[in-house]
């Protein structure tokens, strides 16, 4: 009979002081509306879209259409910049490599390059991997590509996972596009690769690790960028041609940095579902960014105390 009330009791402090009993219940209504918010924005999309979110912290993903195959404009950058830093590893001066910005070059490509003066036309590799995430610079990109070349660039997303993403053409190739010949990719698979860059579960060390990302948290403009505040953090690559707009980033909200992924086609306002996704990611990881076991939040100093 001792035995039992001991047991009896045991149990009623497991029950009133266990932390976070219970609230598995509180945390999958937010899970769940999540879901259901991130489908209908997709589903009143004009045109095709899909996304994939994902939480650094828990691991836990929300996805809708994330399977579907969507062209990358500008986004597909982001496999080319890793390659040249996956390279710097057992070839550390490719990264201060110099390359003549002739006018071949130039007349081959689009963005600010084109019209730098001659004093300015020899630029690092690195340098060049700058202007095509900073300022999306195409004449940069395809430099890189030629550099680099494009089976390498697709061997590497094939050996992080991502076999649909492919890079098959160089930048501003419209005949190109015409004939299917374009730059592919999913949600699920970019979300992958960036929570490989997140997690440095890359085939390069920390150091060149932390200067993808110091590359990719240049601030620049985007719908990604718009529902976050400036104090925050995103390493992202935006991308839009005609009737496709997407984005790769990682958001890091101090607690609770995540992963999102926006792609679309067949017309429409693309920027406005990137925007409205973003806006309902950050809503939801901003109410767990430090939070208690039972869902009041506190200051940052005090829960993760430096």
């Amino acid at each position: 009979m001792k035995k039992q009330i001991c047991f009896a009791m045991s149990a009623l402090s497991f029950l009133f002081f266990t932390p976070a009993i219970g609230q598995e219940q509180h945390l999958q209504i937010l899970s769940d509306k999540l879901q259901s918010d991130l489908e209908a924005i997709v589903n009143d999309y004009e045109g095709v879209a899909g996304a994939h979110i994902l939480d650094l912290t828990s691991g836990d993903r929300w996805s809708f259409r994330d399977e579907f195959v969507f062209p990358q404009a500008s986004a597909i950058k982001i496999p080319i910049l890793l390659e040249l830093f996956r390279r710097a590893e057992s070839d550390p001066e490719i990264l201060g490599r110099r390359v003549e910005l002739t006018d071949e070059v130039r007349t081959a490509g689009s963005g600010v390059l084109r019209v730098l003066s001659d004093g300015g036309s020899a630029l690092s590799l690195e340098d060049y991997a700058i202007y095509m995430i900073w300022v999306s610079d195409n004449t940069a990109t395809n430099v890189l590509i030629d550099e680099l070349g494009m089976e390498a660039v697709n061997r590497l997303s094939a050996s992080l996972g991502a076999n649909q993403t492919l890079l098959q053409r160089k930048m501003i190739r419209p005949d190109q596009s015409l004939i299917g010949n374009e730059n592919l990719s999913t949600p699920q698979d970019a979300a992958l690769i960036m929570e490989k860059i997140a997690h440095c579960d890359l085939p390069m060390g920390e150091q060149g690790c932390d200067r993808v990302r110091e590359i990719l948290e240049i601030p620049k403009a985007g719908p990604i960028r718009n529902p976050v505040p400036r104090d925050v953090a995103i390493a992202y690559k935006p991308g839009g041609i005609t009737g496709v707009s997407t984005v790769w980033g990682i958001i890091d909200l101090p607690d609770r940095p995540y992963v999102l992924t926006v792609m679309s086609n067949y017309g429409g306002n693309g920027d406005e579902v990137i925007e409205k996704i973003s806006a309902l990611a950050y809503d939801y990881f901003s109410r767990l960014s430090g939070i208690t076991d039972y869902g009041a939040r506190v200051p940052l100093t005090i829960k993760n105390p430096q």
